[in-house]
């Protein structure tokens, strides 16, 4: 086992985190993105705070001066006037309170000697009676000295917006005789003020916006870079990768968690390998056990070929007492003979030293022969046409189509059909019998090796290896056999291959160095190899 390392690193690595990171369902994100709102939330609830607080601060405080002074201005210059002054006195009047440090405009109301309503002006293009609120004329013509209203000069004001300036219009009136005096003041100052304060606390908002994202991102690197890590380590562990470990560093509940990932890695890398030990050793156990038996099956096949001519011979020279022995013999060695080869042809597979011979042959003529050689030609119905060209191993071919033609006699029955198309780069052949079909619960385990579709009848004809010996001489082609019930009745077992395999022979064959015995097992025997 190799030490526990971190392969994380590199560009590969960065790259893929970055795109994880900009993925809008990443943690990363969503922290971040928390984070910010977090702090939007509290930077933009802070800001409108203190804008609503200084602003009601400078805004009163300016009102508050300008009324101030505008009533004081009413006590010593307005109250000074005559009870009906004339036009010139209230037009001096007006201008002298108008030069107040408040700076604001002035207009007084009064009635002379005649009874005629006359005006005073500090600023005639600037302040009117019209751009005084009626609302508040109202207001100030109605005031009366009683218990609710003590003073001479009671005071009202309102605030307007004129062509996108604001301002503060007061106004009051001397009850019990003399002037209306109002007053106009710009807080277009005050405004500006309250405009840079709001744009100096967006800027802050902006700046804390940007902040706690650097913060969070900061956050994220700091916590998700361990779980980064850990899924990597989990995606290489799930690859097969079993050596994968984590860099531990610290004691915090990351560390722990990285921990228990390498106890658990270093748990599945040892049973794991205590399984492929014991898979090997299974598999050489197979191969060495079907070696052997060769040479005393191959004289035991030599003895009973010898009693099967003597049972067929016309002499009878056999004691019919010992006959049905004698067939029962030349019938179970055959069976054995036919199970070791199969056993042989399955450990070339796992030990993948199978190869393929390729040949370019006609579909045709090779499912022909195969019918031909086992005297099936009565009870097959071919469909296939002649010249269908296709580059595969015709002996492989040959072992595939045995087995799901027999298998199709065996257990379905007659007629079966033997149909060959093609579909684009591929070759298709199916095979029909005229069965019952497949119990929809074999189905999944028709491949399975050494499976019986009935536990009571543990025993048949034969050996339980031929649909997965078929199975995997259409992989090592790069094809597939699918195995279903027809509609019209009976099983349908297809056989799909590439037109051209030759692809395949050029791909390097995957180290077995772990099987090594199984595979010299399997070599030595590969000269001996007959169909199966």
């Amino acid at each position: 086992m190799t030490p526990p390392h971190d392969k994380l690193r590199g560009l590969p690595a960065a790259r893929k985190a970055i795109w994880s990171g900009l993925r809008f369902t990443s943690l990363r994100l969503r922290l971040v993105v928390v984070f910010a709102l977090v702090a939007l939330t509290a930077a933009v609830s802070a800001s409108g705070i203190a804008y609503w607080l200084n602003r009601e601060a400078v805004l009163t405080r300016a009102q508050d001066a300008a009324l101030k002074d505008f009533r004081q201005q009413m006590q010593t210059r307005a109250g000074a006037l005559p009870p009906n002054p004339t036009q010139d006195a209230l037009q001096a009047a007006a201008g002298q309170m108008a030069k107040s440090s408040q700076r604001y405009s002035v207009l007084l109301v009064g009635e002379n000697a005649q009874g005629e309503m006359v005006y005073g002006y500090s600023d005639l293009d600037a302040f009117t009676l019209a751009k005084v609120p009626k609302a508040l004329r109202d207001a100030v013509n109605k005031q009366q000295l009683g218990e609710g209203n003590k003073s001479p000069y009671h005071l009202y004001w309102q605030r307007t917006v004129e062509h996108g300036t604001p301002y503060l219009v007061g106004g009051t009136k001397i009850v019990g005789g003399g002037p209306t005096g109002y007053m106009l003041k710009s807080l277009e100052p005050e405004a500006k003020d309250l405009s840079s304060l709001g744009w100096s606390l967006a800027i802050a908002t902006a700046l804390a916006l940007v902040g706690s994202a650097l913060l969070a991102q900061a956050a994220a690197t700091t916590v998700l870079k361990p779980v980064h890590r850990l899924g990597v380590a989990a995606r290489r562990l799930g690859e097969g990768k079993l050596d994968t470990r984590l860099r531990v560093s610290g004691t915090d509940e990351l560390a722990d968690l990285s921990r228990t990932f390498n106890r658990t890695a270093e748990n599945l890398e040892k049973k794991v390998a205590d399984m492929s030990a014991r898979d090997e050793a299974s598999r050489r156990f197979v191969a060495d056990m079907s070696h052997e038996l060769r040479t005393p099956l191959t004289a035991i096949t030599a003895v009973t070929e010898v009693l099967e001519e003597e049972l067929d011979a016309e002499t009878g020279s056999v004691d019919p007492m010992i006959e049905p022995a004698v067939r029962l013999v030349v019938s179970e060695t055959r069976r054995l003979n036919d199970l070791v080869e199969n056993l042989m042809e399955v450990t070339r597979f796992d030990a993948g030293t199978a190869r393929l011979v390729l040949d370019n042959v006609d579909i045709a003529d090779q499912i022909t022969a195969c019918i031909d050689a086992r005297a099936w030609l009565d009870a097959v119905e071919l469909d296939a046409e002649r010249g269908i060209m296709a580059l595969l191993d015709p002996r492989r071919l040959d072992v595939i189509l045995a087995n799901l033609i027999g298998n199709a006699l065996k257990h379905g029955g007659s007629p079966v059909k033997v149909s060959v198309r093609l579909d684009g780069e591929s070759l298709v052949i199916s095979v029909q019998d005229g069965g019952p079909g497949i119990p929809e619960d074999v189905l999944p385990h028709v491949f399975d090796r050494f499976y019986k579709a009935s536990a009571s009848r543990p025993r048949s004809e034969g050996s339980g290896l031929g649909l997965s010996i078929a199975l995997e001489n259409a992989h090592i082609h790069g094809g597939e056999i699918t195995a279903a019930n027809s509609a019209a009745g009976g099983a349908v077992f297809t056989l799909r291959l590439p037109r051209d395999a030759s692809p395949l022979t050029a791909e390097p064959e995957p180290e077995r160095a772990a099987h090594g015995g199984a595979g010299q097992a399997a070599d030595r025997s590969e000269e001996g190899e007959e169909e199966t």
